[in-house]
């Protein structure tokens, strides 16, 4: 037994450290197109807005895809998995067209074009190397995967500013080559090493895939999970992406508005206010795995729920000290928080799936979730804004995280009142 056992604990440290390679090498190139693909619009384009919603072009493709591929996945069968292919198709095409971006940079037509082409494909296969962690390892290990995967996603943020610091202004081309080979690498790693037709969950979907009576169960479509989820009679799947939304949009208020708060309310430069959430992202790094630890103890929907009264306790003490040293100490608490929601908020909803033919599909829902919050969020807190003023933004973030804490909470009341009921 104890053989086994480690094992099994090897075989789970070494899908996670692929799973988080592939995240890691996905994000890289994600945070270096946000950060770097903005200038190269406004050499053509003088209007911030226009510049903005080309920039969301990505969110909004995501929205449609990534539920979609999700659940195309779950519906493969190959000698090789059901993930693979796709990531071995997709991520090396992604790669030649992040490259392409700087030569491109010359016509914004062409630009624009290979922007959405790489947008289009990048989405393709987003959800699907993140759906390995429940494809390959036992419901109770997956937050302190997911967390592994969540560091190496942060990460990526250091990675792109150091290719930026270093090499972008003198050597574009090479700086945009840089995110790409790491993701050729990644996939050559994951080509060579990973086959998730060996995968417990694979091997288990030709038992799911037949009804009672032996006859062939198609794999749901993404429309039916999402009107499975939207008429079972337990709320608690519709629920808590309720929550994913309204906490997105909180997370993503937190930091996308920052900077005209500094200025605004801190009466801070502009480059020291974009600095306010760099510390913040070091804290939730260190925060990662200790949340996942504490989940698998105290139980997931308990962590989430302390970890979002942190981050909403924080912005109110950062509006009580209001000034840089405050605010940034705020930011570093909330991010502390926050990784207690984000390292398990989606293992609960695999974990609440019916079956493991619909991992990826619920793994598209949760990024749509976290999305429409990230990109509706920023609007309503802004709202907010123009009625309470800056001083009191972080107090209006904390009022929509607020929301979320209750939304949670009444998930929490649901599964004990399910364990009740299965207990009698």
């Amino acid at each position: 037994m104890a053989t086994t056992s480690a094992g099994e604990r090897s075989g789970t440290r070494r899908i996670t450290f692929l799973v988080a390679l592939a995240v890691f090498a996905q994000e890289s190139t994600w945070n270096f197109y946000e950060s770097q693909v903005p200038p190269l619009l406004r050499e053509h384009i003088a209007s911030a807005a226009l510049v903005g919603l080309l920039m969301g072009m990505d969110n909004l493709l995501g929205i449609f895809i990534q539920p979609w591929i999700g659940a195309r996945s779950d519906r493969t069968r190959t000698s090789w998995g059901r993930r693979m292919p796709y990531l071995v198709i997709g991520m090396p095409i992604a790669a030649v067209l992040f490259t392409l971006i700087p030569h491109a940079a010359a016509s914004p037509t062409l630009l624009i074009a290979v922007m959405f082409c790489y947008a289009l494909v990048a989405n393709s296969f987003k959800p699907i190397a993140e759906a390995l962690v429940p494809d390959f390892i036992a419901p109770e290990r997956r937050s302190r995967a997911n967390a592994a995967v969540k560091i190496a996603s942060s990460l990526t943020t250091i990675v792109a500013a150091l290719v930026s610091l270093l090499l972008v202004d003198d050597h574009p081309n090479i700086a945009f080559a840089i995110p790409s080979v790491i993701m050729l690498i990644s996939i050559g790693v994951l080509a060579v090493t990973v086959r998730d037709s060996r995968s417990p969950a694979y091997r288990s979907l030709p038992a799911e895939s037949e009804d009672a009576h032996g006859a062939d169960r198609v794999a749901p479509r993404v429309r039916d999970t999402f009107v499975d989820i939207v008429k079972d009679r337990d709320r608690s799947r519709l629920l808590l992406l309720a929550a994913i939304f309204l906490f997105g949009s909180a997370w993503a208020s937190s930091r996308s508005l920052i900077t005209p708060y500094g200025m605004e309310a801190l009466d801070m430069a502009r480059g020291d206010a974009g600095s306010l959430t760099l510390p913040s992202g070091v804290a939730f790094i260190l925060a990662a795995y200790p949340a996942a630890m504490f989940a698998e103890r105290f139980g997931r929907l308990r962590v989430m729920t302390v970890g979002m009264t942190m981050f909403a306790a924080a912005m109110v003490l950062g509006t009580s000290v209001q000034n840089s040293t405050g605010t940034v100490a705020a930011l570093c608490f909330a991010a502390a928080g926050g990784a207690c929601f984000l390292v398990n908020a989606v293992v609960v909803l695999w974990n609440l799936a019916p079956s493991a033919q619909v991992f990826a599909a619920y793994g598209g829902l949760y990024t749509v979730s976290w999305t429409a919050g990230g990109f509706l969020g920023p609007a309503l807190v802004g709202g907010m804004v123009d009625i309470t003023g800056w001083s009191l933004m972080l107090v209006d973030i904390a009022v929509v995280a607020a929301l979320s804490i209750v939304v949670v909470t009444r998930i929490s009341t649901l599964r004990r009142r399910a364990a009740l009921t299965l207990a009698q």
